[in-house]
């Protein structure tokens, strides 16, 4: 069996509208804009480390109501920080509700404007 030694390179989240996201991923989480070519759509790209999120804004094809309240039984980008009680303060001063893992690890998830589903880890 091969080994092509993947590495995630980026992962890419359809939104509404890139502003709004932008808001949150950057004023609130604190996430850095990167350049972005002219794709004939709006949308962002976002560096985290040698890593990146891509913003897309269009239709969105899949349901943002109806989806599990705990973004851990959604599908979802896990991202590890330092520390998780600086995150914890900021959702909760930005009014952003968040629930717990429910493994018992140091970890929360969170929603972002467009329902997109945020794991936010402790780093071990």
């Amino acid at each position: 069996m091969p080994n092509f030694n993947f590495i995630v390179h980026h992962a890419s989240l359809v939104v509404a509208d890139t502003a709004a996201s932008l808001k949150f991923y950057c004023d609130i989480l604190g996430m850095q804009q990167t350049d972005r070519p002219d794709l004939g759509f709006p949308g962002a790209w976002l560096q985290l480390g040698a890593q990146q999120i891509h913003l897309l804004e269009l239709a969105n094809p899949d349901p943002t109501t109806g989806r599990p309240e705990h973004g851990g039984r959604d599908r979802h980008i896990a991202l590890s920080v330092p520390e998780l009680a600086p995150v914890k303060a900021v959702l909760d001063q930005n009014n952003i509700a968040y629930t717990l893992s429910k493994s018992g690890r140091q970890a929360l998830f969170c929603r972002d404007p467009d329902g997109n589903a945020l794991e936010i880890l402790q780093r071990a």
